[in-house]
């Protein structure tokens, strides 16, 4: 299963734990929760990470690691998610939020001219998007955490429940064949 794979790219949990900078983390870091690779660890690992990928503000990993602590759900899981936002997905990505954003609350797409990137473009042109992207971003976020929670559960169930058919199946073969 995807299970092993994931447990050999990620971190072990002493490495992390013994690690110079993650220190202060002390007694959290200690937490088994953080580390199983269980249905729910899992799946919380899903939520935490997809919606910290949707938070469009730096440290997302920070962020995605405290909730995973709070949480007490994968910690390696939630803090890789959030790897989905990176150079090329974040313009889409958050483009999307923003047109969610403008959507619910009724206002129309604010269109920039004159791009040139500097930071005082930004600042001028996100005085305009700031209340969109947010609520976009939150609702975007929530939704595929949601989803995300939910079709991990699934598909970790239909997993388990297809090993055990596999199991009966060669169980029966075994008994036909004696």
């Amino acid at each position: 299963m995807a299970k092993r794979i994931i447990q050999r790219l990620f971190p072990n949990r002493h490495a992390v734990q013994e690690h110079k900078a993650l220190r202060f983390l002390g007694r959290w870091l200690h937490d088994p929760s953080l580390w199983h690779m269980n249905r729910r660890s899992v799946a919380g690992a899903f939520a935490v990470g997809l919606f910290m990928a949707f938070v469009p503000f730096p440290a997302q990993m920070v962020g995605a690691a405290l909730l995973a602590v709070a949480f007490r759900v994968n910690l390696a899981i939630s803090v890789a998610l959030v790897w989905l936002t990176n150079p090329l997905t974040i313009p889409p990505m958050f483009y999307f939020a923003y047109l969610v954003g403008n959507w619910l609350l009724g206002v129309p797409a604010h269109h920039p001219t004159n791009f040139h990137l500097s930071a005082a473009w930004f600042q001028n042109e996100f005085s305009h998007i700031w209340q969109p992207l947010l609520l976009g971003s939150f609702v975007v976020g929530s939704s595929l955490a949601l989803a995300g929670y939910f079709g991990i559960r699934l598909f970790w169930r239909l997993y388990v429940i297809r090993r055990w058919q596999q199991r009966l199946r060669r169980h029966h073969q075994d008994d036909a064949s004696h």
